[in-house]
């Protein structure tokens, strides 16, 4: 395999700026759950474009600063696995990796576990 077809772990993530979130996507399973069938490529892919919950890797430095909008503080925190409307941010990849980067008032929620959950 040659080296740039051998996948690479993202590096120099960008520095999200004012109000945005780094948001990275969990994995996608590539099997059926409970079972060992696996998942058709066009599925994953769907899966991860469609998906609700992501990880707040970094914030921009006024995310969360207004205090009309955001009285009681930030939503969110970096490491929280968050739940966003489906296709919300401004995708992007890294090395095959997706990334997003997401207004800070987009997350509707903080998810102790992100497993198990799939869009409606």
């Amino acid at each position: 395999m040659s080296e740039e077809s051998t996948p690479r772990p993202a590096t120099q993530l960008p520095k999200p700026k004012g109000w945005k979130l780094l948001c990275a996507l969990p994995e996608v399973e590539d099997k059926f759950s409970g079972t060992d069938l696996l998942k058709p490529d066009s599925l994953a892919k769907v899966e991860e474009y469609s998906t609700t919950v992501l990880c707040v890797l970094e914030l921009g430095s006024d995310a969360y600063k207004d205090e009309g909008k955001f009285p009681n503080g930030p939503w969110c925190k970096k490491g929280d696995f968050v739940l966003v409307r489906a296709y919300s941010g401004t995708r992007f990849k890294i090395h095959g990796q997706e990334f997003r980067l997401i207004n800070d008032d987009q997350v509707e929620a903080v998810v102790e576990d992100p497993r198990g959950y799939t869009r409606a």
